[in-house]
């Protein structure tokens, strides 16, 4: 059995690891199933028709977009500073 730390870390367990061929550096993807947490290593998703894929990418893309809706944004004018202020940064005038 494998325990969440507090940096919301999890240690797979080496016999599973194993056998789907996952070592250090090795991506995996979180996806939510009903009552469950699936975790499919990134070469397995890799091997998706790109049917799947796209359909893979506009479900993320439209969680983004209701999260962008949701999400309070600073008005650029209250930052204190401009874009164009950065690229004069630290050089002589």
């Amino acid at each position: 059995m494998a325990k969440v730390t507090a940096k919301l870390q999890v240690t797979i367990p080496k016999a599973v690891a194993a056998a789907y061929g996952l070592h250090p550096g090795s991506e995996i993807d979180w996806q939510p199933s009903a009552d469950a947490i699936r975790v499919v290593p990134l070469n397995r998703l890799r091997a998706l028709s790109p049917e799947e894929r796209l359909r893979l990418f506009d479900a993320a893309t439209a969680r983004q977009e209701r999260r962008n809706r949701t999400t309070r944004r600073t008005p650029r004018s209250s930052r204190g500073w401009t874009r164009e202020e950065l690229y004069d940064r630290g050089r002589a005038r």
